[in-house]
């Protein structure tokens, strides 16, 4: 894919280059930006030119490694005319959205990225100290947000095979009933790429009270391949409160650009649009998300590439003796039996970017799947790291 963006992805990203330099804003990355696991106010981590950074594999943070489609790059370099203005056309982002799904206008509400939708849903229904039940590992930033809000979680264990335990997640929403503001389920999960089934899904809402808001994060929804596997969007139609997070930082590239939205019942959305940035999400990425809705030829090829290359790395890691838990997404989890984080500096060391640490999982060691080459690169890697079969050292034997 990244062969023909050519042109349009050149004179995008130059535009962009331009812009920058004129608000005077150094052309340089924090490594882990992306990382929501390091705490606010910690020292900032060092920072790295343009070369460094594109030098890097980075198999840390789920992302894209082909970039947007040609259709995307160009609709959004045609809406950077928009770039200077407040009341531009936005290219009917929410009613293209609607559409996608069979919904109205008012069952969508846009962020930038689906962190903005869990920002919302945070604020919209765990005010007052209420809690969210949801499990542990699962993508931390609910409970990030919930802590900055003053309110508190319910943390529940993984099944032994790393599922999400419905049944506990009913008996704790009963318990904790008159305390409970939201449900978060992360389907597929993040770390551990493991699906809900539909079957479970519907055991959820059917043995919680009716009442009680489940916000199902759709992130990596693209990417599933198992037939067991359902969008939770039909019991947004049904009535039922359910509010569906989906991102287009994932299969259509944009992480960088920020643009997510989610799908609720018109009386929640109402509940979370108060909670929403106006400005937040720019002109330039809403049209590109319209594109990107229409091409579904792009994330099929996306998909199909990245279930060839997780399954193929994932049997070479079997094959030298590691457990690798199966998995529906863009990235897996393999476990190396030892802590990840003197693991990741040594990947570091190479130039490869690996996952952070998700506890209580701390001996498991995420890893997203890239283009080939990075691939490749994160076997040589852990080839050098991991020398012989079954065994492996510390970091001071290399």
């Amino acid at each position: 894919m990244d062969g023909k963006h050519g042109f349009s992805r050149r004179n995008f990203v130059g535009r962009v280059g331009v812009a920058l330099g004129a608000l005077g804003l150094r052309p340089d990355f924090d490594l882990f930006a992306q990382s929501r696991g390091e705490a606010a106010g910690a020292t900032p981590r060092p920072r790295m030119t343009e070369t460094e950074y594109d030098g890097l594999a980075k198999l840390a943070n789920n992302e894209n490694p082909y970039g947007p489609p040609e259709s995307v790059m160009k609709a959004m370099t045609d809406a950077f005319k928009y770039a200077n203005r407040y009341g531009y056309p936005d290219g009917g982002i929410v009613q293209a959205i609607a559409d996608h799904h069979g919904v109205k206008p008012d069952n969508v509400v846009i962020g930038a990225g689906s962190s903005e939708i869990l920002t919302m849903s945070d604020s919209a229904f765990l005010y007052g100290g209420k809690k969210v039940v949801s499990v542990e590992p699962t993508y931390a930033t609910i409970y990030q947000y919930a802590t900055n809000t003053k309110s508190d979680a319910i943390k529940l264990p993984l099944r032994k095979d790393y599922g999400q335990d419905i049944p506990a997640f009913i008996h704790a929403v009963k318990e904790n009933y008159r305390d409970v503001g939201l449900v978060y389920l992360c389907n597929p999960n993040n770390p551990t790429g493991v699906i809900v089934t539909r079957q479970e899904v519907n055991q959820l809402l059917d043995g919680i009270p009716e009442d009680v808001p489940v916000l199902i994060d759709e992130a990596y929804h693209h990417f599933i391949d198992d037939p067991n596997y359902e969008t939770s969007v039909p019991h947004v139609i049904a009535g039922r409160q359910v509010i569906v997070a989906r991102t287009f930082s994932k299969i259509v590239g944009l992480a960088g650009m920020r643009l997510g939205y989610a799908v609720a019942p018109k009386e929640v959305i109402a509940r979370m649009k108060p909670f929403s940035q106006s400005y937040s999400v720019n002109a330039i990425v809403k049209h590109g998300g319209v594109a990107a809705l229409k091409d579904t030829a792009s994330q099929a090829h996306v998909k199909k590439v990245n279930i060839e290359l997780r399954t193929k790395t994932t049997r070479e890691l079997e094959g030298l003796g590691y457990d690798v838990i199966p998995s529906q997404t863009n990235y897996f989890m393999v476990n190396v039996r030892r802590d990840v984080v003197p693991v990741a500096d040594e990947f570091k060391k190479r130039g490869v970017l690996v996952g952070r640490p998700f506890p209580p999982m701390n001996e498991h060691l995420r890893v997203s799947v890239g283009s080939p080459d990075e691939m490749n690169r994160f076997m040589v890697a852990f080839k050098e790291i991991f020398p012989a079969k079954g065994k492996t050292t510390t970091a001071g034997d290399k």
